[in-house]
């Protein structure tokens, strides 16, 4: 600690044990009392001795007007200017300040913290008149200089005073005394808020507890630093109304405020500011966002039990509101289930209450962290249950504005692209098209188990997908080793309608060629009214045996072909591609056919939706 911030730490406590003796004092001598309160000084330096005081003041003496010497309380001696009005004080002490003739961390102080004057001899500066703004705002070229060697002054190059002098000065700050004794007038609450807001501003990372410790200190002296302010770690009554009007702006754009649904049966904290009540479609009560905000909330509410709860977390993970990206925990009573994309992040819980399963979602957008933390807090500790009241099955359920791609007015997740394939070997192995796997960030095999692309055969446009679990099917391919009968009967098992349907289609036609309209041996041309979802599913005989895979629309660019034709890759190819990674696949000659029932249910067992997410 320097003398300097040592003599101004005693100021402040001087000033609240001798305020009023030496106002007494300085009126003695002919100063009112009004004018001595009404006189400002800037005070430049203290000694702890009246010699060390004495050399000092005539060092400035040399360079400076208007230099005096006063005790300052105990044993310390305070070099100051002035004295001058508030505003001439303000002025020249940053004048000063800016043409490096006086230190960085003067101040200004008053005449009832001014004793016995030393300097000049036989002088009583307490009864001079204040000088005013004009007065003060002009330093002689002649002072502008280099400080004396020894002098603790910055040599900072003096700059133009003339724009600064147009500026209104600001109120005079608190010192670090005044604003310690106004601190100690905080309550326990306001002093938490202030960590709060501490906190908020990313200063702060300990306990929210009202105590003011090294932590809070450092933290109050960094936010001080960042500030523009002296870093003294004490903030005073302007720095704290200033961080929490900052604190505040930010509560107030987010409006958080109770919600009480009766028909729901709950209570909670909501972002008041930036979702408001849409509707309800059972189980869901809906909060849009307002304005460009992006938030949501998703309150539920429905009579269930934990068979009810258990679906609810399988049916939430289908929803678009919550990514499949992110942790999930489930146990016999509640989950929760948080996901992160490139658009949003959510939050779900729900829990097993009063015979209910009652919870919420927050969807918010990414890039939002600290405030979408902040209300996410705030909903967790308020939400309750009032009760068993839920809502009604048919809670504003409309016949006219159902979707299938909607679930209680929530969007349910789609993929990007569905084909068809189907199993190769007992492992699950899965065979299809390339072009369902690519630029895909997920693939899934009937909606349910991610998969991997093991190969890919470009050239052919054929992928093998190895599911992430071990899958076990009811049956999976038997190539047909012979060629088949030109003209014969065929079916291909496919995924029409994209998985809008559960289970797979099967669509009849016949075998019209033996290679491909340019005369591909590896080909057969197919007469079939096949849709794009049928792409990677199994072409079978009569018999039920893999005689190809059905491929994507074979048009060249710019030509349409006629409707029900199609293409089909040859079970040979099929066959050499799974051999050289890795499959062992099953072969056939068998020419008997199945009867329509059995051959369709030999193609469902072994067909699979494959899902492009993106």
């Amino acid at each position: 600690m320097t003398k300097r911030i040592a003599a101004a730490l005693f100021t402040g406590l001087a000033t609240s044990l001798i305020s009023l003796p030496v106002i007494a004092q300085q009126t003695s001598s002919g100063a009112t009392g009004v004018q001595a309160e009404n006189l400002f000084w800037i005070q430049i330096e203290a000694q702890p001795t009246l010699s060390e005081a004495e050399a000092r003041v005539r060092n400035y003496a040399a360079r400076l007007e208007g230099v005096n010497g006063f005790r300052i309380g105990g044993n310390w001696y305070g070099i100051v200017l002035g004295p001058y009005t508030e505003d001439a004080a303000n002025i020249q002490l940053r004048t000063l300040r800016n043409a490096g003739l006086i230190p960085r961390d003067s101040f200004i102080t008053f005449s009832n913290r001014l004793r016995q004057q030393f300097w000049p001899v036989g002088a009583n500066a307490l009864n001079t008149n204040p000088l005013e703004a004009s007065d003060a705002d002009q330093i002689p070229a002649d002072q502008a200089q280099q400080p004396a060697e020894g002098d603790q002054i910055a040599a900072v190059t003096q700059p133009d005073a003339s724009p600064i002098l147009t500026q209104p000065e600001p109120p005079r700050d608190e010192t670090r005394r005044e604003a310690l004794d106004s601190e100690r007038l905080l309550d326990r609450d306001a002093r938490k808020a202030l960590q709060v807001a501490l906190q908020w501003e990313g200063y702060y990372t300990s306990a929210i507890d009202g105590a003011f410790g090294a932590g809070t200190r450092r933290s109050m002296a960094a936010w001080q630093t960042d500030k523009g302010y002296d870093p003294t770690g004490i903030l005073t009554t302007r720095q704290r109304e200033e961080l929490l009007a900052s604190f505040q702006a930010v509560i107030a754009s987010l409006g958080i405020r109770p919600y009480e649904d009766i028909q729901a049966g709950i209570s909670v904290a909501i972002p008041g500011a930036m979702v408001e009540f849409a509707r309800y479609e059972a189980p869901f009560v809906h909060f849009d966002t307002t304005g460009d905000s992006g938030v949501r909330v998703v309150l539920i509410s429905q009579t269930g039990d934990q068979d009810t709860l258990y679906g609810l977390y399988d049916i939430l993970q289908s929803l678009e509101i919550v990514p499949v990206d992110g942790p999930r925990e489930r146990n016999k009573s509640s989950f929760t289930i948080e996901g992160t994309d490139s658009r949003i992040t959510s939050y779900t819980q729900a829990q097993l209450v009063d015979g209910t399963v009652k919870g919420f979602t927050l969807i918010w957008p990414l890039g939002d962290e600290k405030r979408r933390n902040m209300v996410l807090q705030d909903m967790k500790a308020s939400f309750t249950s009032l009760g068993p009241q839920a809502l009604a099955d048919n809670a504003g359920l409309d016949a006219a504005t159902q979707s299938l791609d909607l679930l209680s007015g929530l969007e349910i997740r789609t993929p990007e692209m569905s084909r068809s394939g189907f199993y190769v070997d007992a492992k699950g192995t899965v065979l299809t098209t390339a072009e369902a796997v690519t630029g895909c960030s997920r693939i899934t095999v009937n909606e349910d188990y991610v998969a991997d692309i093991s190969a890919v055969d470009e050239a052919h446009g054929l992928a093998l997908l190895t599911p992430q679990v071990p899958l076990a099917p009811l049956a999976h391919a038997a190539f047909l080793t012979v060629d088949p009968r030109l003209k014969s009967d065929v079916a291909v098992a496919g995924y029409s309608y994209e998985g809008r349907l559960s289970a797979p289609s099967l669509t009849y036609g016949s075998l019209s060629e033996l290679t491909g309209l340019n005369g591909e041996a590896e080909l057969n041309r197919l007469t079939l009214a096949a849709l794009p979802g049928d792409a990677g599913g199994p072409v079978l005989d009569a018999g039920g045996a893999v005689m190809g895979v059905l491929l994507p629309n074979q048009a060249p660019a710019g030509r349409t072909l006629p409707d029900g034709v199609s293409f089909a890759l040859d079970a040979g190819v099929v066959t050499s591609f799974l051999a050289d990674h890795g499959v062992t696949p099953d072969a056939t000659d068998a020419a008997a056919s199945l009867d329509p029932v059995e051959l369709s249910a030999r193609a469902a067992d072994m067909t699979v939706l494959v899902s492009c997410w993106k």
